[in-house]
This record gives C-alpha cells, structure tokens and sequence, in this order.
C-alpha cells in the first residue's frame, strides 16, 4: 500500500464489481457516492482496476444529466481489501461536482475481451509449466509468466502444443469463493511467489478451468478455453539463475 492509499474510507460502501457477475456485460448505470483524492466512487462499476497483473479497463462514463462525458482515468483499489474503486477523471474535472450524479457506463469491450482470453491462457501456461510463478503480466496481444525453474531446456514448440491442447478441449470456466481460512487451509492453491490474494474481505474468488486449473484469481476471463483462440509460444527468456520468462501471444 503506498502512501497515497488510505488505510480505511469510513463511509464508502463497497463497490459493486459487476465485472465479477457478469464479465461480458458492455454497459450499465451506477451512481457517484463520494470522492477522494480527484477520483470519484461509484456504488457499482463495469470497469476492472488494474490488479495481479492485468491492466485497468478503458471505456467512457457520461452524467446521465448531460453535463459531462469522460473518458476512463485512472482506475485505483482505494483499500487494501480491494473492495472500492476509485475513477479518476480528465485534469480540471471537480469530483466533488460529480456526487449524487447518476451515470453510464460504457466499457471498450473488444478490449476487454482480448484481456480475458490472454489471462485465461495465461492460467493455462502455469498448468503446462507447474512451476512456482514469480511474476506476470496481461496484456492485449500478448501476456507473459516469470517461472521459478532451476533447469533451462524448454521447449517452445512443445508448450505451445501443449497449451493449444488444452485449448481445445472447451473446458468450462468458472468461479466460486472460498473464506481466507479455507484458503489457509490449502496453501496449494496459491501459484504466485510473491503475490498473495488481498485480505481482509474474508473471502478469497477462486477460478477453476473444469479438469485443469484452480488458483485465486480477481481478473476476467471468458467462459470456456476454446473461446481464447490458438495460441504460440513467443520468447523464453532467462531473467535469472532460477527465473525464465515465458512470452505467449494469440497465434
């Protein structure tokens, strides 16, 4: 948390993540209930705030009252539960202005779909190399995962045939929760070295990709493999003594 981030923000409920309901869903309303530091707080939003690797949505948001139309800031947990998102608006905008003004949400969701396929194959990468994964990230075309492996020797080809197998099974894409002290419980779970899944909500969101994976994850992902699409192995970096970087993009 850094020092920007309040520790508590009395007085804010928490944000409803529709994206969490329903990831496909492009459009909706929600409400401002407060600011903090230039970003406004709505009681529900479409949009996903960068976290675990996966950028923040774009899209636009527009008062419904005609007065305004922005594009999507900034997009920032304000706890460290990460249950409040803050949006930040366009530079001369008041967000004190903007409280008790209803809006609507319109999510650039071509983009958000090229991010759900990439995280969804990306949890398909750490099931192909079961190593301990020390870093990651999402992208649009491409994404990567930073693996802690003591031996060189990967085969581009051979992760590649790999992960397209799986691809191609259609296995259901899930999600349910679990409470921290389940998740305590089965530590297992837990694939990334140095990112933990965010406390103090009391409940963790597990992913589960039917007969192959089941981590904690807070990101978007589509509904069933076949629909990421046929994937290549790109780069296989070596990043350290014990670390290799392994580059994905849609094929």
């Amino acid at each position: 948390m850094d020092a920007q981030t309040p520790p508590a923000l009395p007085g804010f409920a928490a944000t409803r993540l529709l994206f969490r309901d329903d990831a496909y869903l492009a459009t909706a309303e929600a409400t401002v209930i407060g600011h903090w530091n230039g970003m406004i707080v709505l009681d529900q939003t479409l949009f996903y705030a960068a976290s675990g690797g996966q950028p923040s949505d774009m899209g636009t948001i527009t008062r419904l009252d005609g007065a305004n139309t922005a594009a999507t800031g900034e997009l920032k947990y304000l706890d460290p539960a990460k249950t409040i998102i803050g949006h930040a608006l366009p530079e001369g905008e008041d967000a004190a202005a903007w409280v008790g003004a209803r809006l609507a949400l319109s999510l650039d969701m071509e983009r958000r779909l090229k991010l759900m396929r990439m995280h969804s194959a990306l949890h398909l990468l750490s099931v192909a190399l079961p190593y301990a994964v020390t870093g990651g990230s999402v992208g649009v075309d491409d994404g990567r995962l930073d693996f802690d492996i003591p031996d060189a020797g990967q085969d581009k080809d051979e992760i590649t045939a790999t992960l397209n197998a799986m691809i191609a099974k259609n296995a259901a894409i899930t999600d349910r929760w679990i409470t921290d002290a389940e998740l305590d419980a089965n530590p297992g779970l837990v694939k990334t070295m140095k990112v933990q899944p965010p406390r103090g909500a009391g409940r963790v969101r597990l992913v589960e990709i039917a007969g192959i994976d089941l981590q904690p994850c807070g990101g978007t992902h589509v509904r069933n493999t076949r629909e990421i699409g046929p994937v290549v192995v790109t780069n296989i970096e070596k990043k350290g003594k014990q670390n290799r970087r392994v580059r994905i993009a849609f094929a």
